[in-house]
């Protein structure tokens, strides 16, 4: 189908709310998906898995908890670092949910200056500053995850917390028009909410909730 009911644009987008009512009559098994990158990190801290969130990152907390606090969610899924974590538990708590980490949704390991690099990257995803990783082993082990969550949570409905250049791989994996100056814009939203749905592993679209332009 891949029909995008929903684009990244520099404003909130809406479904196309007569195509997605039309489809969604033919849809068996809906699977939506919330990601969920986290908010404002230290980036004083300089261990990438164990930094923390900054004091107001902390309460930017609550921007996610009342994105999602109305939905029917069944699952918590996260990467395993910090950030991402504390980012989501409060939604999790509200629910009443442990947070299941999955070690493939990690962040891209950066290398010697990852900024100066950031365009050649995204230009060739084969590329890697030095000591670093290239997207597409950031968009393949993330998307293998995906995949993952797509047949274990068919039919339900899922957040998963993860970081601003694993998400954009996975936007990418299925809108060939996000590259390097879409991943430039949403680089300080922080937080920042996408949200996918799926027949069963058939992309659908994907929606911009909310953001925090940091």
């Amino acid at each position: 189908m891949n029909t995008m009911y929903g684009t990244l644009g520099p404003e909130r987008t809406v479904w196309d709310e007569e195509a997605y009512e039309a489809m969604s009559k033919t849809v068996k098994d809906m699977t939506t998906i919330y990601f969920v990158r986290h908010a404002e990190s230290l980036v004083s801290h300089r261990d990438d898995r164990t930094r923390p969130l900054t004091e107001d990152a902390m309460k930017d907390r609550s921007i996610v908890l009342e994105t999602l606090m109305d939905k029917s969610i069944d699952a918590f899924l996260c990467s395993p670092y910090k950030r991402s974590i504390d980012t989501i538990s409060p939604a999790a708590e509200h629910f009443g949910m442990e947070i299941k980490t999955d070690e493939r949704f990690r962040e891209r390991r950066s290398g010697l200056n990852p900024r100066e690099h950031c365009a050649g990257r995204w230009a060739d995803f084969s590329f890697a500053e030095e000591g670093g990783e290239c997207l597409s082993s950031v968009q393949e082990r993330n998307m293998e995850a995906l995949r993952d969550v797509l047949r274990e949570y068919r039919g339900k409905t899922v957040v998963i917390g993860t970081h601003g250049t694993a998400l954009s791989t996975m936007i990418n994996y299925y809108d060939k028009s996000f590259g390097y100056d879409s991943f430039m814009k949403i680089v300080r939203w922080l937080p920042f909410i996408v949200e996918m749905r799926f027949d069963r592993e058939e992309f659908l679209g994907y929606e911009i909730i909310c953001h925090v332009q940091k």
